[in-house]
């Protein structure tokens, strides 16, 4: 996908809202077709039926009818695509949409002619009974796209998308083998002894993320102080999610230009930063630290990092078990748990040999993927069983 800010006049943005309430409504009538699908009665209608109901809802109501066919169709689309999503076991049930969260529409059949350039920064997209509307140009837009997305975030900013397929970032051809350990104080820990941190918010704008919910508690529902103080927190978290966005952007381009072979751990994410609230009859316990440490794992970009390496660099990254790479040491491949002395310091019991402990881990991750570690001889390099080679020296003694 690449993402444009869209710059809407005043005129033109009451449009798009109008737009996207379209989409939202027919998206929400979709939903409730199928939430009173039962066994036993007739099942939902498809794609099909369900836009020959939506001709004969806009030749009813005017309101509907002064909306974009091709808006309120693609809604329909998403919703089927969604629910297919659902029945193959890959996403969840589609719900109900709410104002103001997931604000967007879908256009289709785009040709050539609907996005243009003005000027150096400066470029237009052509919206169903919107008009021409002015984006940033701030790379160049995708040939041949045949579909774009236009949202609007928790922030008040629109972005147009165009779907297409980028290629990927081409392989230095040295050869040469990285390893990435990723963690809370250092980001990404690469095995050159970089150690990278993914920006956040300052001090000064950590603080007023704090007051500003209790302000937020104050505020009469449905007052214009209320929306403004909701306006506030938005643009905050939406800084702090376009930093860590930048800059796993930018990480894993350098990466995918730097080396041939990319090597991570293989994480399982989703059941790392799974909620530990657990349930009235079996209350979670240390609530509070994992909701911390949820929310570290999550700001540091775990998943969206590896992801988006998956797609500059295809077929050459290799995940790697990273269980006990903290606490072996690289140089000589003694293992301790006390090696590690903190969340920095290794210090190897057997040999003294003194590294950074992310820096260690992402040396140990890839040396294994590049066959250096023990692993050569048939075994897992992190335990289990080895086929050893004959001891030559053994056998001729005696």
């Amino acid at each position: 996908m690449s993402r444009y800010r869209l710059q809407p006049t005043p005129a033109q943005e009451r449009v798009l809202l109008e737009h996207c309430g379209h989409a939202r409504f027919v998206w929400n009538l979709a939903v409730e077709q199928h939430a009173h699908r039962k066994p036993g009665r007739k099942g939902a209608p498809g794609f099909a039926e369900q836009c020959r109901q939506l001709t004969q809802a806009r030749a009813e109501f005017a309101w509907l009818r002064a909306g974009s066919i091709v808006v309120q169709q693609q809604a329909l689309k998403g919703f089927a695509q969604a629910m297919a999503d659902f029945f193959g076991k890959t996403h969840r049930r589609p719900t109900w949409r709410k104002r103001g969260r997931g604000e967007g529409l879908r256009v289709v059949a785009v040709e050539a002619g609907d996005v243009r350039r003005l000027s150096r920064k400066v470029g237009e997209v052509r919206i169903p009974k919107v008009g021409w509307v002015r984006l940033r140009w701030s790379r160049a837009v995708p040939e041949g796209v045949k579909s774009y997305r236009v949202t609007r975030d928790r922030a008040g900013r629109w972005h147009v998308t165009f779907a297409a397929v980028p290629e990927p970032v081409p392989a230095p051809d040295t050869g040469e083998v990285v390893g990435v350990d990723r963690g809370i104080a250092v980001s990404a820990a690469l095995s050159t002894g970089e150690l990278l941190k993914a920006p956040g918010l300052r001090d000064t704008e950590k603080a007023r993320l704090l007051r500003l919910p209790r302000r937020l508690a104050r505020a009469q529902r449905g007052s214009s102080r209320r929306a403004k103080v909701k306006a506030a927190i938005a643009r905050l978290k939406a800084r702090e999610t376009d930093r860590s966005k930048d800059w796993v952007e930018k990480t894993s381009t350098s990466l995918a230009r730097r080396f041939e072979v990319i090597a991570v751990e293989d994480l399982k994410i989703a059941g790392t930063t799974r909620s530990a609230r657990g349930t009235v009859e079996a209350p979670g316990r240390n609530v509070g630290q994992e909701a911390g440490l949820n929310r570290g794992v999550l700001a540091a970009g775990w998943g969206r990092l590896v992801e988006r390496l998956e797609h500059k660099a295809p077929g050459r990254i290799r995940k790697i078990d990273p269980r006990l790479t903290s606490q072996t040491c690289n140089a000589r491949g003694h293992r301790a748990a006390e090696s590690r002395q903190s969340q920095s310091r290794f210090r190897c019991l057997a040999c003294g040999h003194q590294d950074n402990a992310d820096a260690s881990a992402a040396r140990n991750i890839r040396d294994t993927a590049a066959g250096h570690a023990v692993a050569a001889r048939g075994g897992s390099p992190l335990g289990g069983p080895v086929n050893r080679e004959p001891q030559h020296d053994r056998l001729l003694v005696g």
